[in-house]
């Protein structure tokens, strides 16, 4: 059972690690350096002159979307021993993230169509293709930071979770449960108070570490002796 519980949480880190990668990918290293919500026709034209990168930007958010929700059901097992109805919430709220986040896809793949004009767009109510390419980016980003406000109850869910296992340091389960705190914040900038939101992307760090710092725990820990004894004695 010992092994079987390592397993699990190697897989669960494995994957972790591909959401992180996707995720930072996509949005610093493929399609971030292509928008400017400012300027739509420097946008129109930045994609176009890289059509490889933006299109690969999207294939790298599906692939973490996947991954989530393979993630999801790893944590989920992982953690009901620990509390099955706080797992199970955990799981969720997670869930209910990748869906959103997923379904905002759309919006991307609507860029592409209109940008490449694959599609035809041209009608007095859209008006400028480029302008409405630029408005779908900045509807992606809401709906990401939407899927955000759940992932938020998530990570705090999962803090506890992390805290009463014993398998994992109770700081990190601190730190994760503070990720949570930030991804709810900046997502009530998003929709509230967007202009704010430049000043306060600098906190996003600390997601990124605590994200980071659970990822490697999974992938990397030793001691699951006591976490394992909890799978053994819980009903399947």
């Amino acid at each position: 059972m010992k092994t079987f519980t390592l397993g699990i949480a190697r897989l669960a880190g494995l994957l972790y690690l591909v959401i992180i990668g996707c995720d930072i990918g996509a949005k610093l290293g493929l399609r971030g350096p292509l928008i400017d919500l400012a300027d739509a026709q420097a946008t129109r034209a930045a994609i176009l002159d890289a059509p490889i990168r933006f299109r690969a930007a999207l294939t790298a958010d599906m692939v973490m979307v996947a991954a989530d929700i393979g993630l999801a059901v790893l944590l989920y097992t992982l953690f009901r021993p620990v509390g099955s109805g706080l797992a199970l919430a955990a799981m969720v709220f997670r869930l209910m993230q990748t869906a959103l986040i997923g379904a905002s896809l759309l919006f991307m793949q609507a860029v592409w169509l209109i940008v490449s004009q694959s599609a035809n767009v041209a009608s007095p109510v859209i008006g400028d293709p480029a302008a409405f390419a630029t408005f779908l980016l900045d509807m992606h980003a809401h709906g990401y930071d939407l899927g955000l406000a759940f992932f938020s109850v998530n990570c705090m869910l999962t803090g506890i979770l992390i805290r009463r296992s014993g398998f994992f340091p109770k700081l990190l389960g601190t730190t994760i449960a503070l990720a949570g705190g930030v991804y709810l914040i900046g997502s009530a900038l998003r929709f509230f108070t967007p202009q704010a939101l430049n000043t306060f992307g600098a906190f996003y760090v600390v997601s990124l570490i605590a994200e980071t710092a659970f990822c490697l725990w999974l992938l990397f820990a030793r001691n699951s002796a006591r976490l394992a004894n909890q799978v053994e004695r819980t009903p399947s």
